[in-house]
């Protein structure tokens, strides 16, 4: 939802009353809340997206990564997931109060038209206001959402045997740049070692299936969705799950031997290489000036010029079309 603001539309035209008490459930909010919610009751922030859910809990906002409950209100921003999407406005319906509303906001890119001639044919839809290459509108649930619209992202099984739904990241096969780098996932890997970025755990299931020298596998990864779905994929004892936010870690106690990666490009819609660049930052914050990091990275982002920043040595061990795989060694001691 690139406008914040247009959720609030349809209460600074006076065409939604702000419930006088209780709770109101907000679905995915952006991370920072305009000024016109201050004007709410207490609101309760969904939100599953680690580094969003830590700026709202500064705001001391209630913040959770899955809400339950029945609420006078329920707001729903929407993701570039359309299932998601769908899914989210069909709990909301289910967790508001009889008689309460639902109002959700959206950009044309994350698909508000297509979602609002969806629901326009199983409820009426009391308004709808446009803005900022956008939409909002809002309803009076008189029934529950149809049960297809939320079962379509219950996780179930891919058909490589791994635990996904619609959202995470290449949820329904193998990311062949994450394959490209398992083949490098040999006995030079032991010890402490951390996977940030985690997903739903290929990464980490494959390296603790090929490293015996491996002791401890730390599992660092923002969406909570994806680490719950790692769980299951991964039953290793070696394994510890991190709901975390990467580009915000500190140096820990023990620096690990041996990260791995295969980063995030982009928040939105748009590739934002600045993301991977943080990514790059903490693993050179986190492992020991002895260990390495093995990444792999779409060909065409420019994270040359990062690994000089970070490490003294870096080397791109192999690239095709698509993708390249770095190895890097000896953080520089002025980004410990």
């Amino acid at each position: 939802m690139a406008d914040p603001a247009r959720i609030l539309l349809p209460f600074d035209d006076e065409l939604v009353t702000i419930p006088e008490g209780g709770e109101v459930l907000y679905i995915r909010p952006p991370a920072f809340l305009p000024q016109g919610f201050a004007d709410f009751p207490h609101i309760v922030c969904e939100q599953g997206f680690k580094p969003f859910s830590d700026r709202l809990t500064l705001e001391n906002l209630t913040v959770v990564p899955e809400a339950s409950g029945e609420f006078p209100m329920v707001l729903l921003a929407l993701t570039r997931s359309r299932a998601e999407n769908m899914a989210n406005f069909a709990r909301a319906c289910r967790m508001v109060s009889t008689g309460g509303q639902v109002v959700v906001s959206g950009d044309k890119t994350d698909g508000i038209d297509s979602m609002l001639k969806a629901v326009k044919k199983v409820y009426e839809v009391d308004g709808v206001l446009s803005k900022s290459h956008g939409k909002v509108f809002w309803l009076t649930p008189n029934a529950a959402a149809p049960e297809a619209w939320e079962a379509a992202v219950q996780p179930k099984q891919n058909a490589f045997g791994y635990l996904t739904a619609p959202g995470m990241f290449s949820p329904e096969k193998i990311d062949v740049g994450s394959e490209m780098l398992t083949a490098y996932f040999d006995k030079s890997i032991k010890g402490a070692v951390a996977d940030i970025g985690s997903g739903w755990g290929y990464l980490a299931k494959n390296v603790l299936e090929k490293c015996e020298r491996l002791t401890s596998l730390d599992l660092f990864e923002a969406e909570y969705a994806a680490l719950e779905a790692s769980k299951v994929n991964i039953t290793d004892e070696r394994a510890a799950f991190h709901w975390a936010d990467v580009t915000a870690m500190d140096k820990p106690a023990e620096p690990y031997h041996t990260v791995i990666c295969n980063p995030p490009f982009h928040q939105g819609r748009t590739a934002d290489p600045a993301i991977g660049v943080s990514f790059i930052a903490a693993a050179a914050r986190i492992m020991k000036p002895s260990g390495q990091f093995l990444m792999v990275a779409n060909r065409q982002l420019p994270y040359e010029s990062a690994m000089e920043m970070y490490f003294k040595s870096w080397e791109i061990l192999e690239q095709d079309r698509a993708f390249k795989i770095i190895r890097a060694r000896r953080p520089l001691k002025r980004q410990a």
